[in-house]
């Protein structure tokens, strides 16, 4: 008999289907119809992106909706994390792709000025560490938005704030960060992101993400002109410090967010390694003995900073033994060893239509748990 009788799930969400917490869920659920009153501790994930808020909440910190401004320019709800002075903000709740309409892009104009809004709010809660999550952006305007929200003036040739959006930085002329939130220069901020590109260039965020965005190949050669543009016109302000920021690691995170958040001062970190030390994943790997991660799809862009990696990598570094869970599995076996996951199991093994793999995730997904409890823990 296996002796492994304690289970930690630590997935991110299966994109489209099911939350983390909806993940977990179903996993336990799978696990312990084979082995009934099997100990089991969920520790839903996210790196950063989408998600982020709803994995911290998971983990005991309190919920806070506030009304921002959203990519467009209209109210939206918009939720961050906070337990004690730790805040968790997630870009994506004021300023992502899930606040426009159906089918409606924006990649010329889209703001994040919500983004600073919550980041405000956070800060108004008494925040003194604000972990920053990045990722699933409408937006391409080098953190503008967000600069303008915490007091920072934008200006044209005739001193008017210049337009929302990356589009609206090819009119600016001057720049005042002289209004910054003072409370700024107090706060410890993170960075969290899966992401390292630069600003602008070849592997800056028009060119690699404006697509995702809706930016015809025209927008992403104006974007990325006009963020290059907001950087010179910085220089004038904060000197060299503007240029060696947007040649920086995580600059281009969220179609540029990442850039303004350096300029507050911020560090930046891969968005899962954040996460684990927030979410307390150490205490809850040292009481494991079979950890089981997991997200929508495990394919190459998974090895590259995405949660299922994180947690591999930190339960192989404590002698833990891993095994994932997925929609779709685009990765040999060969390469899920070498991120310390041990096997993986698609929903696809259990129900080859991957059209009901979608729509029936859940009911699917505990049918995949049952096969590793049968496996691994009988």
């Amino acid at each position: 008999m296996n002796e492994t009788r304690r289970v930690l799930i630590a997935a991110d969400k299966f994109k489209g289907s099911l939350t983390a917490v909806q993940v977990a869920e179903r996993v336990t659920a799978g696990l312990r119809r084979v082995v009934p009153g099997l100990d089991v501790e969920a520790l839903p994930v996210a790196d950063g992106g989408d998600g982020t808020v709803d994995a911290a909440v998971a983990a005991g910190f309190e919920r806070r909706e506030v009304r921002v401004t959203g990519p467009l320019g209209d109210e939206v709800t918009a939720a961050f994390a906070l337990r004690g002075d730790t805040a968790v903000v997630e870009m994506a709740e004021a300023s992502g792709l899930q606040r426009l309409p159906a089918g409606v892009f924006a990649p010329l104009t889209a703001s994040t000025y919500g983004s600073g809004e919550v980041l405000r709010a956070a800060l108004d809660a008494g925040a003194r560490t604000i972990v920053f999550g990045v990722g699933g952006s409408a937006t391409t305007d080098g953190g503008a938005g967000m600069l303008s929200a915490l007091g920072a003036r934008f200006l044209d040739a005739d001193g008017e704030p210049v337009p929302p959006g990356g589009g609206g930085l090819a009119a600016l002329a001057r720049t005042d960060l002289s209004g910054l939130d003072p409370r700024l220069s107090s706060v410890e901020l993170v960075l969290a992101s899966d992401v390292d590109n630069p600003l602008t260039g070849p592997k800056g965020a028009p060119a690699v993400y404006g697509p995702q965005k809706g930016a015809s190949l025209d927008d992403v050669d104006t974007l990325d002109a006009a963020l290059a543009h907001f950087a010179t016109v910085l220089e004038t302000e904060v000197g060299p410090r503007a240029a060696e920021y947007a040649a920086a690691p995580g600059a281009g995170a969220a179609g540029g967010i990442g850039y303004g958040a350096l300029l507050l001062g911020a560090r930046f970190r891969a968005g899962i390694e954040v996460m684990l030390d927030v979410l307390g994943f150490a205490p809850a790997l040292a009481r494991a003995s079979l950890v089981i991660t997991g997200e929508g799809s495990l394919d190459e862009q998974t090895l590259h900073g995405k949660a299922p990696a994180g947690v591999a990598a930190a339960a192989r570094s404590a002698g833990k033994p891993v095994v994932a869970v997925c929609g779709r599995l685009a990765l040999e076996p060969a390469a899920l060893e070498r991120a310390g996951i041990s096997r993986a199991y698609p929903l696809t093994s259990v129900e080859p239509d991957v059209a009901r793999c979608i729509a029936e995730a859940g009911p699917i997904l505990e049918r995949v748990a049952a096969s590793i409890a049968e496996t691994h823990l009988t």
